[in-house]
């Protein structure tokens, strides 16, 4: 089947997290032989790093749990605590008995190694970020603006120079570094406050995917190697939107490599990977952005996104009638949850579309084919009618399974609904 991210929700929208897709059940319960290889696996990995990067050991407790079976499997004894709400739903660090976690969600485990174990260790990352200082909070603005043809036409270019730069040494390499700088200068212009938003994304996940991929591949070259694959992987996204810092941080922070060694052991949270790069280089943006464009296809990945915008704006029509004009059910935020992001769509004044989308909260539990968060991220809603079966809510390609002191009421237009405390 098609890969395709999958992406977490902490509170609500917090992060994205790593991990692949694969054709699994949806429900699937814990193998403790696997895991215990995939235990072993991880720990290699972070024993054979040894605090290299960024001068903590990236080993840690990890947790594999399906929410369905409640089956669990821990490379530590687990915590005689109850368990984090979320655990089974996302790929994300968590609180646990007193510990901070690695979770992960079991029936998306990679099956290729390569894929699993930058995983794992992405996810190891997150466990230990915080005390390093480097978690920015997100920015409520997001990157929707990769969603559109100009964003999108803008990114690919520069992962295009990008793939180039790793895969090339001395006035090449600086020719295409100087061509990736152009490009994402020319999208900054074109979108204001778009900088931070994405300097925020590649330090949240960009350094995870950097040192996954730093770690899994074990030397410089074959790092260079698998960053390109990721290059060339990414504009087979349906949406950039929540997936844009992996594949830039992973190519940024392996040229830092090249120009500035040890960079990470002085990185801050306030640090701009890009700029970083660009001071350590040397190396001012290509002046003519235009011929630099045509170096890398611009003009027919010009057609290619027109034709694509024109796809897109038809969506949207489509969805905003399901779920902005329609009669619908909105319920509060979740405390986790989890959500593919191939296909994630921004409706302009309305909030994102999230596809395959799964959250549990006081209110109950939600499963559903896609959901409009708000831009608030304070509500869920999905399309009526909505048919009612005791505590059990259900409409096209969503069930809602409502939680003691919970119930229905109406919502503030005709024959919308909304999930409430009982009074």
């Amino acid at each position: 089947m098609k890969l395709a991210r999958i992406g977490m929700l902490t509170g609500l929208l917090c992060g994205v997290s790593s991990g692949v897709l694969v054709s699994r059940p949806a429900s699937a319960q814990v193998d403790q032989d696997r895991a215990d290889a995939y235990f072993r696996e991880a720990n290699r990995l972070c024993e054979r790093e040894a605090g290299h990067l960024w001068g903590v050991s990236l080993c840690g407790p990890m947790v594999f749990a399906d929410p369905r079976s409640h089956t669990i499997a821990t490379n530590e004894p687990a915590p005689d605590a109850a368990r984090p709400r979320a655990l089974g739903y996302a790929n994300a660090p968590m609180a646990w008995g007193g510990k901070r976690w690695s979770a992960y969600v079991w029936s998306i485990i990679p099956d290729e190694p390569a894929a699993r174990d930058r995983l794992l260790i992405h996810e190891l990352f997150h466990r230990v970020q915080p005390g390093l200082g480097l978690l920015v909070s997100n920015s409520p603005g997001g990157n929707d603006h990769l969603d559109t043809q100009e964003g999108r036409y803008w990114l690919q270019l520069e992962w295009r120079a990008l793939a180039a730069a790793l895969g090339s040494r001395g006035e090449a390499r600086e020719r295409a570094v100087r061509d990736a700088l152009a490009f994402r200068h020319a999208r900054h212009a074109r979108f204001p406050g778009s900088a931070e938003t994405e300097r925020i994304s590649e330090i949240n996940e960009g350094l995870a995917q950097y040192t996954a991929t730093v770690v899994v591949a074990g030397s410089d070259s074959a790092a260079a190697t698998d960053a390109i694959e990721q290059l060339r992987e990414a504009p087979k996204k349906e949406s950039f939107v929540r997936t844009y810092g992996y594949a830039t941080g992973a190519a940024y922070g392996i040229l830092l490599d090249a120009w500035d060694p040890g960079w990470t052991r002085r990185l801050t949270a306030d640090d701009d990977l890009v700029k970083l790069l660009a001071s350590r280089s040397g190396l001012e943006p290509a002046e003519d952005v235009a011929a630099a464009a045509r170096r890398y296809g611009g003009p027919e990945l010009r057609i290619r996104e027109r034709k694509r915008a024109e796809e897109r704006k038809a969506r949207i029509a489509r969805l905003k009638r399901r779920f902005v004009d329609g009669p619908v059910l909105v319920l509060p935020r979740g405390h986790g949850a989890s959500f593919v992001t191939a296909g994630v769509t921004p409706i302009r004044g309305a909030g994102t579309i999230f596809p395959h989308y799964r959250v549990s909260g006081p209110w109950g539990s939600l499963e559903a084919d896609l959901v409009l968060v708000s831009p608030d991220q304070a509500r869920l809603t999905v399309p009526g009618p909505v048919q009612r079966d005791g505590r059990t809510l259900s409409g096209e390609g969503w069930t809602v399974h409502l939680a003691p002191g919970w119930s229905v009421e109406a919502g503030e237009r005709h024959a919308d609904l909304r999930v409430v405390p009982e009074q």
